[in-house]
């Protein structure tokens, strides 16, 4: 008997109502999942070895739309010398995998054995699970969701906000509390970028606090095995894995997925005499993180990261490149006509056309803008000792008056969004913000810095800006930062909130009436007794919708935690656990077993 015959002939047994195999690949397929038939084995009667492997790197889900999403596995082959292993993708409503869907696809070598399926045809609004099946061995059963259509009204989103995870400076004890479900209720993580690190063992790591992390390889990451393995390394950390298998995320790359200050055509930690063409680093680079993350990639379209996702008529969300695609070098002065020229950008003109016209465009309640550096203005010009305050504060960010790897180095690309904003009156505009390893609040405006400017006028602010805090990288260090923060607003009044130390997330709580940022830091990621406990008391920040007669402004007083709708996803939306796979496990070795034989 030809073994999808018996697949099907078997359902019963097994409960695995399998509906089909639908068109796939190791890249992605756009197919609907619908049955089709597949022709009888030359002889069922001997099958030939399958090639097969294990799932050592969890399971992802990403850039989740109306009717599809992107589902990823890595398969570590048991054959070293094998050049592809047949995979399976399960997809169903119910976590016990009941009544699945299924794809068929293949790892290959040429994609280092990750599987990125996007399966489409899906039901808008609705949460899912999925596993991967190689041979009779099966990956964790992750959970993810579908978004509410564009025409769908939506009256809350809750979302969290991470960037910065450099391995070897601590646990994931960020990862760790995100991945408790029932305490965070998420619809979504967005990753701002920096999710692994380039540096070598001994460059800018804790090994006194954290021993039994470090990086691999044990180089600087420049060739395409030597990315390849570093994301293999952050895959393998369970605290990661979790948050994974439990919601789809929305990444986008920083610099160092890349190299520190990495712009266009070059990058500060890059030297082409002992590292070779940047162009060809880049482009390693951009290969391992589109086969290791759970990305869409823009057909005919090589590199391009910045897209667009909807959620219902509640959420209009932008995810920028401020780093690869069309940034000029950086200003090599805080000060002077440099960072002021018309001609230098932090995007291209092809990025701005979309991201201006998009917002200009938008009907949905929140227009909303996931990037990498901040774009609120930071002058530090009026803190004492400036030269030795800068020998003190976190590294790659050279805060001397302004940072030149912020948009305050692009100010015409900055004004330009701004004239966006302002010229089609755009409102309820919020802007997500990683890279600096530290937590701010901003109102943005085009002239924050002096009395004359527009905060002490009627007018409104044109957006406010949430900045994360790192999951490990180091801010500040312990009273230095206690140091700066009361003095950043005398000279930034519009900056409503700074912690310059503490590691965590932001938890964004998004109802038709205003977006409450809740700031959570965890109490340690060195202490692995400690992983994923949380302090007690988040700082909140909640910006109102915009009405008339009232300031667009963020507030900080009268504020209350938000609850998570704990009853509607116990029911709805459960997690995923390890007895899900244990069963689904047990149940494909039955089908591989009795397939054969029947």
């Amino acid at each position: 008997m030809k073994r999808r015959t018996f697949l099907m002939s078997s359902a019963s047994f097994t409960t695995l109502a399998l509906a089909g195999c639908g068109g796939g690949s190791s890249g992605s397929s756009n197919s609907p999942l619908s049955p089709v038939t597949t022709p009888a084995d030359e002889n069922p009667e001997t099958p030939s070895p399958v090639e097969r492997g294990t799932f050592l790197h969890g399971v992802a889900s990403g850039d989740p739309l109306d009717d599809r999403l992107i589902l990823w596995t890595r398969v570590t082959p048991d054959n070293p010398t094998a050049e592809r292993l047949p995979v399976e993708v399960l997809v169903s409503r119910f976590a016990d995998m009941s009544e699945p869907r299924v794809v068929s696809t293949e790892a290959v070598a040429g994609r280092d054995f990750c599987v990125k399926v996007d399966v489409s045809g899906l039901d808008s609004d609705t949460w899912y699970y999925y596993a991967f099946v190689s041979g009779d061995r099966v990956s964790p059963v992750g959970r993810t969701r579908t978004f509410p259509s564009a025409s769908t009204r939506v009256t809350r989103a809750r979302f969290a906000t991470v960037s910065c995870s450099n391995l070897p400076y601590g646990h994931f004890s960020v990862y760790n509390a995100l991945a408790k479900v029932a305490d965070r209720d998420l619809d979504f993580v967005l990753h701002l970028g920096d999710y692994l690190y380039e540096y070598e063992p001994g460059n800018y790591d804790d090994p006194a606090s954290v021993p039994n992390r470090v990086h691999e390889p044990a180089n600087e990451i420049v060739s395409l095995s030597d990315y390849r393995t570093r994301h293999s390394q952050y895959k393998q950390d369970p605290d990661l894995q979790a948050v994974h298998q439990q919601y789809p995320m929305i990444c986008i790359w920083d610099d160092h997925e890349f190299t520190n200050d990495a712009f266009k055509e070059g990058a500060e930690n890059h030297d082409p005499a002992t590292e070779g063409d940047w162009e060809l680093r880049k482009s390693r680079a951009m290969q391992a993180y589109f086969e290791w993350m759970p990305v869409r990639e823009a057909a005919g379209q090589p590199g391009r990261i910045w897209r667009q996702f909807q959620y219902g008529d509640l959420i209009d969300l932008w995810m920028l490149d401020t780093r690869i695609e069309g940034r000029d070098g950086q200003a090599s002065l805080p000060f002077g006509p440099e960072r002021t020229d018309e001609n230098r950008e932090l995007i291209s003109e092809a990025q701005m056309a979309w991201l201006t016209q998009g917002l200009e465009g938008s009907e949905a309640r929140w227009k909303m803008i996931g990037q990498q550096v901040m774009f609120g203005q930071l002058n530090l010009a009026e803190l004492p000792q400036p030269d030795a305050i800068a020998q003190l504060v976190p590294y790659g960010t050279t805060q001397q008056g302004v940072n030149m790897d912020q948009w305050d180095g692009y100010t015409a690309s900055r004004n330009r969004i701004l004239d966006a904003i302002e010229d089609s009156d755009v409102s309820n505009v919020v802007i997500f913000t990683g890279d600096i390893h530290t937590s701010w609040a901003n109102e943005i405006y085009r002239n924050p810095s002096s009395v004359t400017g527009d905060l002490f006028d009627s007018a409104n602010a044109l957006a406010v800006e949430f900045v994360c805090p790192a999951v490990t990288s180091p801010g500040f260090p312990a009273g230095l930062a206690e140091l700066v923060s009361p003095l950043l607003s005398v000279t930034n009044p519009h900056i409503k909130y700074a912690e310059l130390r503490k590691r965590g997330f932001i938890l964004m709580d998004v109802t038709r009436f205003d977006c409450q940022a809740e700031y959570h830091y965890v109490k340690s990621i060195s202490d692995e007794t400690l992983r994923g406990e949380l302090e007690a008391s988040p700082k909140l920040v909640r910006v109102s919708a915009r009405e008339s007669g009232k300031r667009y402004r963020l507030e900080e007083d009268r504020l209350s935690v938000s609850r998570p709708r704990s009853t509607q996803t116990a029911f709805l939306a459960p997690p995923v656990h390890a007895g899900h796979q244990h069963r689904l496990a047990q149940l494909i070795k039955n089908v591989r077993s009795l397939e054969f034989t029947a």
